[in-house]
């Protein structure tokens, strides 16, 4: 079944406010989360929304958090979310960075004691409305494996580049760092299919296709699977997106990153406070004049998008390009929802009081 964005933002802040979030946040998380499914991130869009009222109702995320920058200088901040959602405090952070920006150049903030914060894209394309870079990363929850090992202790860690263009739609970077996010396990888990192999390993440490396996204890692989097809790489780059997200700010790191799910309590003697992110902000004429880099970009566009295919029928694709597919269809269509997810969405209005 397909729902008006319009329809969907408007139950999106009802829930929230009803956990008494102010107007202004909810607004403001609802808009990252429907930004998601328009995007076609069906893992991070509505199908997440339980998720935070679960942490809320437990109490590990507060709705108005007293955060504050608690280090700052030119160019960079550290800000403590106060158990906020990263829903409403990283797009506030992104602001921060690119006031910064304006002033020096580059800015940069980190985040620590926070918690989930929907899709990277949403805090890093804030940037480009000012002709600047922008780029956004978290860390999560551990649930994969470093190459060699098949301990949870990494999250599937996304990191976000955004890159402005002139005639043509901007270039968005937006990945995480495993093979695949925990979201499109729970998507196959809620379709009864089957996940690629080299996705995940059971509990064992044997390569599996089964996407319930992480529910028994199996682990999912950093980008690139095992050693051979450069899992190495995947661990690395979801290092830097720890490292960058928690060990800078004083925010949980590795295995102490608290989990998204409610029932699941924190480990115990954690080295820091909650989730940590990082968001930056470049703009273009600290390095060259704006025209010209988006001259060049859409140069750099043109070119790739002509390279020569493998197969006729499958063009290069650029990234951003399917988002942006997903969002002129949806703004037609309507965003679609999986029958479980509307089934969750309707039992949590029920529960609230408030109309689906």
């Amino acid at each position: 079944m397909n729902f008006s964005s319009e329809r969907l933002l408007r139950f999106t802040q009802d829930v929230f406010e009803h956990c008494g979030m102010n107007t202004t946040d909810a607004k403001l998380a609802a808009e990252v989360l429907v930004t998601a499914d328009m995007r076609g991130i069906d893992s991070h869009g509505l199908a997440r929304l339980s998720g935070y009222v679960r942490l809320y109702e437990a109490g590990r995320a507060k709705m108005n958090p007293d955060w504050k920058v608690i280090h700052e200088t030119p160019s960079t901040a550290t800000i403590d979310a106060d158990g906020g959602l990263g829903l409403t405090v990283a797009p506030k952070a992104m602001q921060i960075a690119i006031d910064k920006a304006k002033q020096v150049g580059t800015g940069w903030v980190a985040i620590q004691n926070s918690n989930h914060f929907g899709i990277a894209a949403y805090h890093a394309m804030m940037a480009l409305e000012y002709d600047m870079i922008g780029i956004a990363m978290t860390n999560a929850s551990p649930l994969v494996a470093p190459t060699h090992s098949k301990e949870r202790m990494l999250g599937t860690n996304p990191m976000c580049y955004v890159f402005p263009a002139g005639k043509h739609k901007p270039v968005v970077v937006d990945l995480a760092t495993s093979t695949a996010a925990n979201g499109k396990l729970e998507i196959a888990q809620r379709a009864n299919k089957q996940v690629p192999k080299g996705w995940i390993m059971d509990k064992n440490g044997n390569d599996t296709t089964d996407p319930n396996a992480l529910k028994d204890g199996g682990v999912l692989l950093p980008l690139g699977s095992g050693e051979t097809k450069a899992g190495h790489k995947g661990f690395g780059l979801s290092a830097v997106v720890d490292i960058f997200s928690a060990v800078l700010s004083g925010a949980n790191y590795g295995p102490w990153v608290p989990p998204f799910v409610s029932f699941l309590d924190p480990v115990q003697n954690q080295p820091g406070k909650g989730i940590g992110h990082f968001v930056g902000a470049m703009r273009i004429d600290a390095f060259r004049p704006a025209v010209d880099f988006k001259q060049h970009m859409d140069n750099w566009i043109d070119r790739f998008k002509i390279a020569e295919p493998i197969d006729a029928n499958i063009p290069v694709v650029i990234p951003g390009e399917p988002e942006l597919t997903a969002y002129a269809e949806r703004s037609i269509n309507g965003i679609p929802l999986n029958d479980k997810v509307i089934e969750d969405l309707t039992t949590l209005a029920k529960k609230l009081k408030i109309e689906f």
